[in-house]
């Protein structure tokens, strides 16, 4: 009997969880390359390691420009097996590259057309959020002020030296403003830029130096009211305040073609050796546990219709009614184009 009972625990503890657990230096690795700017919450991303058996690393290389050219740059000997963070300013670059390989993922079925740009389905939608201008509400109500309500209202003498912007050369943020007036203006969009220069807008390198030092919304010192940021970020400024604040501080200009929608996507990378893993990421990030994550992550809404917002962006985030849109294709054929002749007017 005793010798029964023995055999029966050696067998149970054989079958036991513990037992058959993969050892996690022998879980299979799945590599995703993604923007400085990505985040998602540790126990969504465990959620998926544990029904997977799997462990992710994410692979931050730069903003989404410098995390395309390295994706193309080592595409015969890929860093990673996911790609994440290519936006629509960028897609066509993507494309023309052939560093991703085709996967209609099922989600797909559940995510509106509007954001479904590549017919290839090696770019999949992901989220999407609204490059506009943000405003200081305290500084126009101090001042007696209105507020623009459109893009030849700042030209005009009441908000000289009111708007800060970054260059398209040096930042995603400052690329989507010049293609909101790109969209807007068509050929004519030099002049005004030269309107914008003509009355005191100042240009800076990067997002975090417009907004953390320029902006007087934001730290409350800067000297310029108005910068281009995203619809998003009243509600951030809520979210991350000390003390904590009953509204926001900043709003956004919501006319038309003020805003610019970007939509960041994700593909699997050409000559990954964990496919099928990756099609689950690519699955699991159109998923609503991932994309109710991300709002409060990245600060961008999620393209799946019914993965619920959080109450600060209910209440804070803006979008407008009609954003300034352009064609994939059309931003690749002309973005250093439209650059240069930025470049030409403003900083010369």
């Amino acid at each position: 009997m005793k010798h029964l009972m023995l055999l029966f625990l050696m067998i149970l503890a054989a079958c036991s969880p513990q037992a058959t657990a993969t050892p996690p230096s022998e879980r299979e690795t799945l590599a995703v390359m993604t923007h400085d700017s990505f985040s998602i919450s540790e126990k969504v991303v465990s959620s998926f390691e544990t029904v997977n058996n799997a462990r992710v690393v994410f692979l931050q290389s730069g903003d989404a420009g410098a995390v395309l050219n390295k994706a193309i740059l080592t595409k015969d000997a890929p860093l990673g097996d996911v790609l994440f963070g290519v936006d629509n300013t960028f897609l066509s670059a993507a494309l023309e590259a052939d560093i991703l390989e085709p996967y209609a993922s099922p989600m797909l079925n559940e995510i509106p057309d509007a954001f479904k740009l590549d017919d290839s389905h090696r770019a999949l939608p992901v989220d999407y959020g609204d490059v506009c201008i943000n405003y200081d509400k305290a500084y126009f109500a101090d001042n007696n002020l209105p507020v623009p309500q459109s893009l030849d209202d700042l030209t005009k003498p009441d908000y000289a030296g009111l708007l800060v912007v970054e260059n398209p050369a040096t930042s995603s943020t400052g690329l989507a403003f010049l293609l909101a007036t790109v969209a807007h203006y068509g050929d004519s969009f030099t002049e005004y830029w030269q309107d914008l220069k003509d009355n005191g807008v100042v240009v800076v390198d990067g997002w975090e130096t417009a907004y953390y030092t320029n902006f007087s919304g934001s730290s409350g010192n800067g000297p310029q009211p108005m910068v281009v940021s995203y619809g998003s970020s009243p509600a951030a400024e809520v979210i991350f305040a000390e003390p904590p604040l009953d509204d926001a501080p900043t709003a956004s200009i919501l006319g038309p073609d003020t805003c610019f929608r970007q939509i960041e996507f994700v593909g699997i990378l050409q000559g990954t050796q964990h496919r099928a893993l990756a099609e689950k990421f690519v699955d699991f990030m159109l998923s609503k546990q991932f994309q109710e994550d991300v709002p409060l992550q990245m600060f961008v809404y999620p393209v799946h219709p019914n993965a619920a917002l959080p109450d600060e962006f209910t209440k804070y985030a803006q979008a407008p009614e009609q954003a300034a849109a352009l064609s994939p294709e059309e931003i690749a054929a002309n973005r250093n184009v439209w650059i240069q002749a930025w470049t030409d007017v403003v900083l010369k």
